[in-house]
């Protein structure tokens, strides 16, 4: 009787401890609201087990890294705005009729707030289909005459990551400088090991910054989540697909993966590789001598492209004090004058986006949003469900694209401005990812773009509010309870 008083007491004791230590340990630093509640809501619920997951997932960039990430020297940025002097007097002098007038509110912003200046002189190509980005990729590594830089949230041990692998040992072979940048969370399977023989042929591989010491250091939540690849300084490929074989559709669980992904040629390339030599130089030793200019880097001759594409690569990460993309899409999404189309394999919009859209769609702007009908994070997948349930009660279109796994982060504003890169609309790509989106500023692709989407949506089915009533009791617990842990998913 006495042991059973003492055992009481002692679980009194340790939920008293875990209430007040959960509320100083979500306190201690500022952080949004939304979060704050989410991860007071785990500490609570799971005793002790809670504060191990923070330990790994909650806590914020280590300092350090912020400064070497940060603090960066931006490389052919100086140069790159030199040489566009004469390109920007005759942006301002353009008639209005130029789809940079339109967005020029939205360029300052991304200009301004993340020195990503707009560039011309560009000519781009769309790739959906993952065996069709692959093949044009490989062929123009196959071309690379001095420098292969590669990035990559997943650069998986798989059939399509050993061919990409193999062909860019080749290239180190002949003597080329092939540098490959990736994230180890993301990339299963991948080890020092595999890229050995790539080392022995002279090339160089790293793994991001935020994965250094990731045990003692206990920040798991910060990933490198770009997808580039430029080669010669002179084509630079961004978008959503890895490397991986469920990206080129070899996958039984997701069966068709449908990406959006895009090869530049032009000035814009210059700012891929700013934002590669930016991540490389963060995340070698501190003894390795980092990447500095030279001419073969960046190349003064794409400036002579017989094209007046306007195009800014925008970058954006936990480094940076405000969340750059999410409030450059809010500013877009705002001032929309028609209408909205997104694809995103993750709806979790935080409380400023959610506004954003449904003050669209309530001022007559057409929303639509396409999201996958399967999931590949299952928590993900059912607050994804929720807000879209929510969204269509706003009148936002929600389209379930049903051919296979949607895995496309695209954007078109009007039919005049369209963007395709690495983010999703959830909180981890707001806040917590290393992200890089291309934004394009052309009615001509914005309309080849929306084409794709209008295509997809001969697969997809169409939200409606039957289909909301009919999942049922125990579904929409399943998506308000993951809801309710989205901010931290």
């Amino acid at each position: 009787m006495i042991i059973d008083h003492w055992l009481i007491w002692l679980i009194i004791a340790i939920l008293v401890l875990n209430t007040v230590s959960a509320l100083i340990t979500v306190f201690h630093r500022p952080r949004n609201i939304v979060t704050t509640w989410a991860w007071i809501l785990v500490l609570l619920l799971l005793p002790v087990v809670g504060f191990l997951i923070y330990a790994f997932f909650g806590r914020g960039i280590a300092q350090e890294k912020i400064f070497n990430i940060s603090n960066q020297e931006h490389i052919g940025l100086k140069q790159l705005r030199d040489m566009a002097d004469e390109e920007r007097d005759k942006a301002r002098k353009s008639s209005r009729s130029d789809e940079t007038y339109y967005a020029r509110h939205v360029i300052n912003f991304f200009d301004k707030t993340e020195e990503t200046p707009l560039t011309r002189h560009n000519e781009v190509e769309t790739f959906y289909d993952g065996k069709e980005k692959f093949k044009a990729l490989f062929e123009d590594v196959r071309k690379a005459k001095e420098t292969v830089h590669v990035e990559y949230y997943a650069f998986i041990k798989s059939n399509i990551g050993q061919e990409f692998l193999d062909l860019l040992t080749e290239k180190a072979k002949e003597g080329l400088e092939v540098r490959i940048l990736y994230d180890p969370w993301g990339s299963g399977g991948t080890n020092r090991r595999w890229f050995n023989d790539f080392v022995a042929a002279g090339g160089e591989v790293l793994p991001f910054i935020t994965s250094k010491n990731v045990i003692y250091k206990t920040r798991l939540n910060y990933h490198l989540h770009r997808k580039l690849v430029i080669i010669d300084g002179t084509y630079g490929w961004i978008g959503g697909f890895n490397v991986g074989d469920q990206y080129v559709g070899e996958s039984k669980k997701f069966g068709y993966w449908r990406d959006s992904h895009l090869r530049v040629k032009g000035t814009a390339t210059m700012l891929m590789q700013e934002r590669f030599f930016q991540d490389w130089n963060a995340s070698v030793d501190r003894h390795a001598l980092p990447l500095v200019f030279e001419s073969k880097y960046f190349p003064t001759d794409l400036f002579n492209i017989n094209s007046n594409l306007p195009i800014q690569i925008v970058t954006d990460g936990p480094n940076s004090r405000q969340e750059v993309l999410k409030d450059g899409f809010i500013d877009m999404i705002i001032n929309a004058k028609k209408s909205v189309w997104l694809q995103t394999p993750y709806l979790i919009p935080d409380d400023p986006m959610f506004t954003a859209l449904t003050i669209a769609a309530r001022s007559g702007v057409e929303v639509r949003i396409m999201v996958p009908c399967m999931p590949d994070h299952p928590f993900i997948f059912r607050a994804t469900q929720y807000y879209s349930n929510l969204l269509t009660q706003f009148g936002i279109k929600i389209y379930t694209y049903e051919k296979g796994f949607l895995h496309a982060k695209t954007s078109i504003i009007d039919d005049k401005i369209c963007s395709i890169g690495s983010m999703n609309h959830d909180f981890r790509s707001y806040s917590l990812n290393f992200e890089a989106n291309a934004f394009i500023y052309d009615s001509k692709i914005a309309h080849n773009v929306r084409r794709s989407f209008e295509n997809d949506m001969k697969d997809s089915t169409l939200l409606t509010q039957e289909i909301i009533d009919n999942q049922g009791v125990w579904m929409h617990f399943k998506q308000r309870f993951s809801r309710l842990l989205s901010p931290i998913l």
